[in-house]
């Protein structure tokens, strides 16, 4: 079925009213949006905190449960891509840009500028750094994907729902995950969807644009991010025309490859002994004080509090208003597979990689600190890592091997949200139409550039906020929807007998 729905009609009305905003006004869009997300970090911090771990511990149970042997299809279907190529399109889709974006500028943050518990430069400010990295961009981001990734593939695939968010809920919604309440709840994921999803490039041009100037000159301006904007986009377009099984499925392994290339390089130009001794110290202690760090919230010292809200609550509000995007796009690509394959491959295998990848960029940055020939936190967060760069051997290699990494991550990520966007807007048709997707990416295209315009950095973290909150209650409902059914599935296949039923039933 690939009717366009009135979600799709609804969505676009009001992302463009607010893009028209933004264009008119956009000191008061900016100022909208400050004083909505300092209400939501303030009153609530608390309310995402809790919710984040229990989604972990939630995603945990299901691995260690007998229902973790039900397959995501019917129960001999094999799984549609392989393994390397699934773990690409999913961690392409699902980090891209943040891990380039990121990957030096917030150990620096940590260590140098603004330490979540130390003073800043000390030795125990460098092992925190890394420590809340890790935190930050693990276990508890990819939990939150997993959870709305396995919701919809197993509703999809073994239930035979539509590929909505909406139908994830049939069990609690029953009669009304067809109606009204439906179309709202889809329209909630659409529009998270959408300003997380333009986001993540508005990041993504900054960074493109704050290395060009770092190597060349070019200038830092919002009318050359504009202009890297409107080029990637006619890319990414160009590749979601070409459908999933082309477009990204290439561009995503050529992501990995090149994301691989230049974490040898580092590692091999860099502090290489230094690298691999920090990141096995600040392996144990993300482990040793995860259950603190993912309660923490500083109720007695406002300082630390406004670290919280900035980093933590910044985070969890981030990978929540992707997982609509994310969690869409890697069930579509995970048909086949059992709900434990599913969880411990979108749990631990990307978590590895980006604890590697923070360990490697990170702990270079740091060196570089230390050293003394540059100061790293003059630059702007979109050029902390060429300014790294420039202290390292091959540095313009190193830097337009960056450069193109994030355009690729940029290309699929845009291409994968514009197919998610097709599907949620045509009934869940897992072949969109192309008139669809492309209206989709003019809309992300125009909604980057707004929040670029309306305030930069500090917009687009800002929208992420205000539009991760109305979805997280989203989240609560399908994780009990999908309980509810796997409990109801795990009675009628009679899994989970104790040892002694089972000898009796033999």
């Amino acid at each position: 079925m690939r009717r366009i729905s009135n979600v799709f009609w609804i969505s676009v009305i009001l992302l463009m009213i607010a893009v028209l905003f933004g264009v008119i006004a956009p000191n008061r869009f900016e100022s909208a949006t400050s004083i909505v997300e300092t209400f939501i970090t303030s009153r609530f911090g608390w309310y995402y905190l809790i919710l984040v771990s229990v989604i972990v511990i939630f995603c945990i149970f299901l691995i260690f449960s007998p229902v973790g042997a039900i397959r995501l299809g019917k129960t001999d279907e094999k799984p549609e891509y392989s393994r390397p190529t699934w773990f690409a399109m999913l961690f392409s889709a699902g980090m891209g840009i943040g891990l380039v974006f990121w990957g030096a500028a917030e150990p620096i943050s940590h260590f140098a500028i603004s330490p979540p518990l130390a003073d800043p430069g000390t030795d125990s400010a460098l092992k925190d750094s890394m420590r809340f990295t890790f935190f930050h961009w693990g276990i508890h981001a990819w939990a939150i994907y997993a959870l709305v990734g396995l919701c919809l593939a197993y509703f999809n695939f073994r239930k035979d729902e539509p590929g909505l968010i909406s139908a994830a809920l049939s069990p609690i919604l029953g009669k009304y995950s067809k109606g009204k309440i439906a179309v709202f709840i889809d329209i909630i994921a659409v529009t998270a969807t959408v300003i997380g999803v333009a986001t993540t490039l508005g990041f993504g041009a900054a960074q493109i644009n704050g290395g060009l100037s770092y190597l060349f000159g070019i200038p830092n301006t919002f009318s050359v991010q504009i202009i890297i904007i409107v080029i990637v986009t006619v890319l990414f377009i160009m590749s979601a025309w070409s459908g999933l099984s082309k477009g990204i499925k290439y561009l995503s392994n050529t992501n990995m490859f090149l994301a691989a290339l230049l974490v040898v390089l580092v590692f091999i130009v860099g502090p290489g002994l230094f690298i691999l001794n920090l990141f096995t110290d600040t392996l144990g202690g993300y482990f040793q004080n995860l259950i603190s760090m993912s309660f923490r919230i500083a109720p007695l010292k406002p300082e630390n509090r406004e670290w919280i809200n900035n980093w933590t609550i910044f985070y969890w509000a981030w990978w929540i208003s992707w997982s609509p995007f994310v969690g869409i796009f890697i069930a579509r690509v995970s048909k086949g597979r059992t709900i434990r394959e599913f969880l411990i491959g979108v749990l631990l295998l990307p978590t590895i990689v980006s604890f590697m990848w923070f360990a490697v960029f990170g702990t270079t940055a740091i060196n570089v600190q230390q050293i003394g020939n540059i100061d790293l936190t003059q630059f702007p967060t979109e050029t902390v890592l060429f300014a790294v760069f420039s202290e390292m051997p091959f540095t313009s290699i190193l830097s337009i091997v960056a450069i193109i990494l994030i355009g690729i991550f940029f290309i699929t990520s845009a291409d994968s949200a514009t197919f998610v966007l097709g599907m949620q807007t045509t009934y869940g048709s897992l072949t969109p139409p192309n008139r669809v997707k492309i209206v989709w990416g003019f809309i992300l295209a125009a909604m980057a550039a707004i929040l670029l315009y309306s305030g930069g950095l500090q917009a687009l973290q800002n929208a992420l906020i205000i539009a991760a909150f109305p979805f997280s209650f989203i989240m609560i409902l399908m994780m009990l929807s999908l309980y509810k059914s796997l409990a109801r599935e795990k009675k009628e296949l009679g899994l989970g007998f104790r040892p002694r039923e089972l000898k009796k039933r033999k």
